[in-house]
């Protein structure tokens, strides 16, 4: 081989076969396409090369086309599924089996379905009731694609948000889920509806969609359409409804039965929010002149005509399981109208039995046709197992043909002083103390006097609430307090604990936190709050249960063609320290023993419990429980034909009824026999140092006032000043987003027979002394 260097591209080193040869840098190296080392080629440039952690970046070439990709992969699926999706048949709604209404025992309660559909041509459908549900559903419906995605992306957020669960759907999309589909919510259904939906506006046209959805909607009341639903809330014609009316029917489409302002009347605000959305939605859009819209007025709708297999107590009942299985999300409205379900609810019969018993013998028996007063009486009961949370009975009203309303459920009534025990939990729960420094235990004095001012931490509130018949006290211990319900006494408590601890010690027991006039003052334990009966019953359970609180449940099993439909698990939690839940037990067994419940006695158990009076006597209430046992019992006065809330003073010859009245001895005789058979069982009370109500480790027996004050941590959002502020905050009811926000009541109830200046001024109506904007307070008895 030769020792001359290589050629590189043919020719000798060093000679002029290529650039540079003969400069005499022989000892330069040059590369392979004959340029030095170093020395870019012509048409590229330097680059830096990308090293270490920089490789891992993606260039823009890596962005650009995984962007494409994923472009392609959308459009090819949504290609695909537009492509494989067909528009089915409809669905056999039309032919709904009945859900049939099962006792505990699996004997039969109640069957009910048939769906109540009569179709409609769109064009015997009036125009401004056409425009009236465009403009709560749809206001774009004409102009707008099938597919609202910015509607859809809007309704995720506020869900994700905690804005509450929305709809993005058109009114096509709906109709899709109406007649091609069904309810349920998986995403298997929204995928066949969004093709649907798509394919659908492109074959026909937009009257016959908006026709096919005013004919497919469940309105509620068994009410399939707009024509069935002109029928089942105004008795007429879809065609004779004016705009009012059918603004009215519009807002039902959002929530169907709890917008129905007769079955629940507490509801009414929200409902009438809801209508005055459309309204100003129908201006907004020009389909009704601003003069039109400010003349109307809120079209009230007749009762229901219900079905005379629901009569007594059977409609009460089925109505409350719906309502039980909708709002927890079990199943929605819709898909339970269309029938074919098989619920076993835990209502006991024999309880059942019992509770129609003890109202008809403690109290209906009483009633005379000759006294107009005895027209408005009603009662409403509610009793739940404590360790179970199990619903065992539930009385509704006398009739559920005659009386639509669900006494048991409705959340329209002062609940008096049934409300103060949750007061005396609060100060034991949070080891809160008297103004000048005294720890609250049973024991602890208070100045009981008739329209003694409360004092704060910053002096006097200018609130002093009267005493039951104007009675002066003196200084009283808690218990006595307790015992004859004394107003000064527990306003001031709730002072002395803080009203937003009392108020977050009710909802964490089972008062639900949208309860209305559930304000954060000093008046709060007076009871001007309107929890339903069940509602409270479930609190009074918490207590019974030793501060552990579970949701209550009115179903044990549901099933549809065989398979079993899931159910949510119950959750218990220690809502409350069990010694602030059982020294309160301990001062409302003193209650039955010798206070304004000694009625209570007749259950021949032994029983803790509360009574309570609403203003004006409008409502007495009964609240208790045995270790077994928690029932809440109410009588209530209502004009039948008018829904106005009346008071029961002269009801059945009596000057006035009163909680230790007609209600404990309802409890006693339902309690007596609900538990016959079972052997009386003794509350065992705890203390913290682990002495009991039996005896304990050193044979100590408990008192009222023995408990030590527990201290805990207060919940999120419970400020630790123990001064709440005199004058409670409006709460209004949650609202759908697209709702306009309902504006501040400007009366409050008033109290009792006072005769003074108005609210907010000292001395007003119900606060005498004045508790400035507060709500009226009960008068207890």
């Amino acid at each position: 081989m030769s020792d001359e260097p290589q050629l590189i591209d043919g020719g000798a080193a060093g000679t002029g076969d290529r650039p540079g040869a003969g400069d005499g840098n022989h000892d330069t190296p040059h590369r392979a396409d004959g340029l030095p080392a170093g020395k870019p080629a012509k048409g590229r440039k330097n680059r830096p090369q990308r090293t270490g952690w920089r490789r891992l970046l993606p260039t823009w070439r890596m962005v650009l086309g995984g962007l494409t990709l994923i472009i392609l992969l959308v459009a090819g699926g949504l290609v695909t599924g537009y492509l494989l999706v067909e528009i089915p048949a409809a669905n056999k709604a039309a032919i709904a089996q009945s859900n049939v209404f099962l006792y505990s025992d699996g004997s039969q309660l109640a069957r009910e379905g048939k769906v109540n559909r009569e179709k409609v041509q769109l064009s015997q459908v009036p125009k401004r009731t056409q425009h009236a549900v465009l403009a709560a559903e749809d206001r774009d419906f004409y102009s707008e694609s099938a597919i609202n995605p910015e509607a859809m992306l809007r309704a995720a957020w506020n869900t994700v948000t905690g804005k509450g669960k929305q709809s993005g759907s058109t009114i096509t999309q709906q109709y899709v889920k109406n007649y091609y589909l069904d309810q349920e919510q998986t995403v298997t259904r929204k995928v066949k509806e969004f093709f649907i939906a798509i394919k659908l506006d492109r074959e026909v046209s937009k009257d016959e969609i908006l026709e096919g959805y005013l004919n497919t909607s469940y309105f509620g009341r068994n009410a399939y359409g707009i024509q069935a639903a002109a029928q089942a809330y105004y008795g007429k014609d879809i065609g004779e409804l004016d705009t009012a009316q059918s603004a009215y029917l519009a807002t039902l489409l959002n929530a169907p039965s709890a917008y129905d302002v007769v079955a629940h009347p507490q509801n009414k605000g929200r409902a009438v929010a809801r209508w005055n959305y459309v309204l100003d939605g129908m201006v907004k859009k020009g389909w009704l002149s601003r003069a039109e819209r400010q003349k109307m007025t809120f079209p009230t709708p007749s009762e229901a005509k219900v079905a005379s297999g629901m009569s007594g107590q059977r409609g009460y009942l089925v109505e409350a399981v719906e309502d039980y299985l909708t709002s927890n999300g079990i199943i929605d409205e819709q898909t339970l109208a269309r029938g074919g379900y098989r619920i076993t609810t835990t209502i006991d019969k024999k309880r059942q039995d019992a509770f129609v018993a003890a109202v008809r013998d403690r109290l209906m028996s009483k009633l005379s046709s000759g006294r107009e007063v005895d027209q408005y009486v009603r009662a409403g009961g509610a009793s739940i197992d404590p360790k179970t949370g199990k619903v065992v009975a539930l009385y509704g009203g006398i009739d559920y043909t005659k009386q639509f309303v669900n006494n048991a459920t409705r959340r329209d009534y002062q609940v008096g002083s049934t409300f103060k025990p949750f007061v005396f939990t609060s100060a034991v729960r949070y080891g809160s103390t008297t103004q000048d420094g005294q720890t609250i235990t049973a024991d602890t004095l208070y100045n009981g006097d008739n329209k003694r001012e409360v004092i704060g931490s910053g002096g006097p509130t200018g609130y002093a609430p009267a005493n039951e018949d104007d009675v002066d006290y003196g200084d009283i211990d808690v218990t006595t307090a307790t015992d004859n319900s004394v107003n000064s006494v527990y306003a001031q408590m709730a002072e002395d604990v803080g009203a937003d601890k009392v108020k977050q010690t009710a909802i964490d027991l089972g008062v639900p936190k949208d309860t209305p006039d559930l304000h954060a003052s000093p008046s709060i334990a007076l009871g001007p709050a309107t929890a339903s009966v069940l509602d409270m019953t479930e609190a009074y359970a918490t207590l019974a249960n030793h501060g552990k609180h579970g949701n209550y449940s009115l179903v044990s099993k549901i099933t549809k063609d065989g398979a079993r439909i899931a159910l949510p698990e119950r959750e218990e939690r220690q809502a409350v320290p069990r010694a602030a839940a059982d020294a309160t037990t301990a001062i409302l067994q003193s209650v039955v023993d010798g206070g304004t419940g000694t009625a209570a006695q007749g259950a021949e158990r032994p029983a803790a419990g509360k009574t309570g009076t609403a203003e004006e006597d409008k409502a007495a209430w009964f609240a208790g429980y045995t270790p077994d046992l928690a029932t809440v019992v109410a009588v209530m006065g209502q004009d039948s034909n008018t829904g106005v809330q009346k008071s029961l003073y002269g009801a059945t010859g009596l000057e006035r009824i009163n909680g230790g009245g007609y209600p404990a001895e309802i409890w006693a005789q339902y309690t007596a026999g609900a538990l016959d058979g079972q052997p009386p069982t003794d509350f065992d009370l705890r203390l913290e140092d682990g002495s009991d109500s039996a005896g304990g480790p050193e044979n100590t027996p408990q008192s009222p006032g023995a408990p030590p004050p527990v201290v805990t941590t207060p919940p999120p959002g419970v400020p630790t000043d123990p001064t709440p502020p005199t004058t409670p905050t409006y709460e209004p009811p949650d609202l759908p987003t697209s709702d306009p926000t309902i504006d501040p009541p400007t009366d409050f109830p008033t109290d009792g027979p006072s005769t003074e200046p108005g609210p907010g001024d000292p001395g007003g109506p119900g606060d005498p002394g004045g508790d400035p904007g507060g709500p009226g307070d009960p008068v207890d008895g």
